[in-house]
């Protein structure tokens, strides 16, 4: 009698602000471990997050939904935000494979709620980063206040113009002293977070019977760029090239963008190039970490069984527009992430360019793990990729949704092959022309010749608002603000 064949393990490397051409098959910056992997793996080098913030990123990969479904539009763990955790009945991937006979086992960042943790959806506990576990919701009781930030107004940490700036420095008088980059030996314990992991590869799950998911996530890459010596040191200063976008004066998109890019613009094109060159080898540093769970994995005889995904939250301007970090300007280095999936078995690497969203991520795990689910999601699954099936009917558009990085201002937009169109209610819209102005320099929102574009691109926003549960269809005077309202679709509102 033939055996049945075992489910295959899964393990998940997330890191968080990580942008889409720091990873192969762009190979930007220095990813050696990541590099090996991909010459096993299908990378779908059009990957995007659904909103460029950690929070709603994460829950969207974990739920499968959009925020306007899963209900966390912000980051949890701060005082204004608009939700504490996700919605009452969002279920996770992780329940499902719970269900389904999977042990699950997580370590690092979580960043999904601030009700529960990862313990009360199917998984167990390796380690935890501090700030990102979930609370207890007695701690949710009190109303938020200020006490959140007072560790960081000490007295000798306010920045006093009347001090000359310091090299990466960002001066913002009356806040926090705030550098942009510099040297961490450990930079937000990442290698606590990985040598827990290594010990649970190596130590337990050798003796694990069932099939199991194990769950890592790293909080490098994110801003402050500050990285050990020997990453730095791996990258010449005189080679880094800031992107051709970077001088971008911002002067036809919204205010905000522009007050954004002022913050940086105190720093000189060698600081920015420093920046860069800081970001590059964070990301180097993040390469290296994820290569001893590789090891560990070979280590343990578990690597040739193993479903390796190797991800991001959301990405980094890096530079892009004169910009850093992430925030409301609404360029593609926020939205597009590396996703790469090595495949047990599989010899040769394959780019998928077809458009893809981190919503894909739950049905997909589902399939390749063979755990039935009910069709809940907003994604669609990947799994045909993966297996070397042919694909049709690949999404013409990618949709992203937020409602500002705790700077609120309601914000959609669509991207096709040729269009994509931002609606700002904070400001004026954009709309670019994606064939011949591929860097987003160029806003085209006020062109009369391309309202027919514009009207087209906003019928499908609100098909998309309508399917994912988006109520921002207000009919109010002084909050519809689109263009065209979601009357344009026709009988399509009402079905």
């Amino acid at each position: 009698m033939q055996m049945a064949k075992r489910r295959p393990n899964v393990l998940i490397f997330m890191t968080d602000h990580q942008r889409y051409d720091m990873a192969p098959p762009f190979n930007a910056c220095l990813t050696p471990n990541l590099d090996a992997l991909a010459q096993q793996s299908v990378m779908f080098t059009n990957m995007r997050c659904p909103s460029p913030h950690c929070c709603p990123s994460r829950a969207t990969f974990f739920s499968g939904l959009y925020p306007s479904a899963h209900g966390v539009w912000n980051n949890v763990n701060v005082g204004n935000t608009l939700s504490r955790g996700l919605a009452r009945g969002v279920r996770l991937w992780s329940e499902d494979l719970a269900q389904g006979g999977y042990k699950l086992f997580f370590s690092g960042k979580w960043h999904v709620s601030n009700e529960e943790g990862p313990q009360q959806r199917g998984f167990e506990c390796v380690y935890h980063t501090a700030r990102y576990t979930g609370v207890q919701p007695s701690d949710l009781a009190r109303v938020p206040d200020c006490r959140e930030w007072h560790s960081a107004y000490s007295a000798d940490n306010i920045c006093d113009l009347s001090a000359p700036r310091e090299p990466a420095e960002i001066q913002r008088p009356g806040y926090p002293r705030y550098k942009l980059y510099g040297i961490n030996e450990n930079p937000f314990g990442d290698r606590e977070v990985i040598a827990a992991s290594v010990r649970h590869i190596s130590e337990r799950l050798p003796g694990i019977d069932e099939p199991w998911l194990f769950y890592v996530g790293n909080l490098g890459p994110h801003d402050p760029y500050f990285v050990p010596q020997r990453f730095l040191d791996m990258y010449d200063l005189e080679s880094i090239r800031l992107p051709a976008n970077y001088r971008d004066s911002l002067r036809d998109k919204p205010a905000l963008y522009r007050r954004t890019q002022a913050l940086f613009n105190q720093l000189s094109d060698v600081e920015q190039r420093d920046a860069l060159r800081h970001y590059m080898a964070f990301c180097t540093y993040e390469d290296y970490l994820f290569g001893q769970l590789v090891d560990a994995l070979k280590a343990a005889g578990l690597y040739d069984d193993t479903i390796i995904i190797y991800c991001s939250d959301h990405g980094d301007y890096a530079g892009a527009h004169g910009l850093w970090a992430k925030g409301l300007p609404c360029f593609k280095e926020a939205y597009r992430v590396p996703f790469i999936v090595r495949m047990p078995g599989r010899t040769a690497p394959l780019e998928v360019r077809d458009r893809a969203s981190l919503a894909d991520f739950a049905p997909t795990v589902l399939d390749m793990a063979g755990v039935p689910h009910d069709g809940r999601f907003a994604g669609r699954s990947l799994a045909p990729y993966l297996r070397g099936e042919p694909v049709l009917n690949a999404p013409r558009y990618s949709f992203t949704q937020t409602n500002g990085n705790e700077v609120y201002g309601i914000q959609r937009s669509i991207e096709s092959d040729d269009w994509k169109y931002v609606f700002n209610s904070f400001d004026y819209d954009e709309l670019y022309d994606m064939r011949n102005d591929p860097l987003e320099l160029n806003n085209l929102a006020a062109d009369p010749r391309y309202q027919h574009v514009v009207r087209d691109m906003v019928a499908e926003l609100w098909r998309f608002a309508k399917a994912n549960s988006d109520t921002y269809i207000d009919p109010y005077i002084m909050t519809a603000l689109m263009p065209y309202g979601p009357g344009i679709i026709g009988d399509e509102l009402f079905e």
